[in-house]
């Protein structure tokens, strides 16, 4: 399982964000889209997701092309939104249902899987709430029930730790690298990276709407002259004083 993005260039109407971005992420792999913000990393998400039409370039999962066969392509692809996105009329349990009928799960298998997801997130006894019965970070965790439900090739997650405590924090640590055991191929975004340099493989720095720099985490730290005592999150200094400079110049 591969997926695959070749000088995609794109934006808004009139405007280019992102240029000539290119990338691959194999099956199994966790990568990690990092940078300031405003550096691309949301509208690099909502190419790959056919929310944007590119102005040029290739994306591709499976050898599944995005502009060819966006139905297929996006079969293969669970989102995990930084703001939780659930209908106001259905309650978790129904959630679920519909998760497991969009994606066309094995309704029993899905059914228990879910559960143990939301035991997971201490969610099991809120099978009939309503969304307005949820706090944010709450929401966070039925975003992730769903995410991690749908067993789709590869599961895109923007901000995932936003809104959660430190024991769903662990949970869905586990989760991200039970799914990469699995061989499912994780693409995230955040702006936590003490978390996420513990099950990230590869980084990806978008800096200026392009790719800067691809690595693990010494490749990176290296990269930026972050020396062994700085902590990973003077990235965002180094980051923005490349960018100061830039404007300056």
């Amino acid at each position: 399982m591969t997926l695959t993005i070749k000088k995609l260039t794109g934006g808004y109407t009139g405007i280019t964000v992102i240029k000539d971005i290119n990338l691959k992420i194999e099956s199994g792999q966790v990568v990690g889209l990092i940078g300031l913000n405003g550096a691309g990393k949301s509208t690099t998400i909502k190419h790959l997701l056919g929310l944007l039409r590119m102005q040029r370039g290739e994306i591709t999962l499976n050898g599944i092309d995005l502009v060819q066969n966006p139905a297929a392509f996006k079969k293969n692809v669970a989102y995990i939104p930084e703001t939780p996105i659930l209908y106001p009329e259905l309650t978790l349990k129904e959630h679920i249902e519909l998760v497991i009928l969009a994606y066309g799960l094995d309704h029993d298998s899905a059914y228990e899987h879910a559960l143990h997801l939301c035991k997971l997130f201490r969610l099991e006894n809120k099978l009939d709430w309503l969304p307005i019965n949820f706090s944010k970070g709450m929401k966070q965790k039925v975003m992730i029930v769903a995410g991690f439900l749908a067993q789709s090739s590869l599961l895109v997650i923007d901000e995932p730790f936003t809104g959660l405590d430190p024991l769903a924090v662990a949970n869905f640590i586990d989760l991200v690298k039970a799914a990469s055991n699995d061989g499912k191929m994780v693409l995230m975004t955040t702006h936590v990276l003490a978390e996420a340099q513990e099950i990230v493989d590869k980084f990806a720095v978008l800096n200026n709407g392009t790719i800067e720099k691809e690595g693990n985490l010494t490749e990176i730290r290296k990269f930026y002259g972050l020396k062994d005592t700085d902590s990973f999150d003077r990235l965002y200094k180094v980051l923005n004083q490349e960018h100061c400079n830039a404007k300056n110049s």
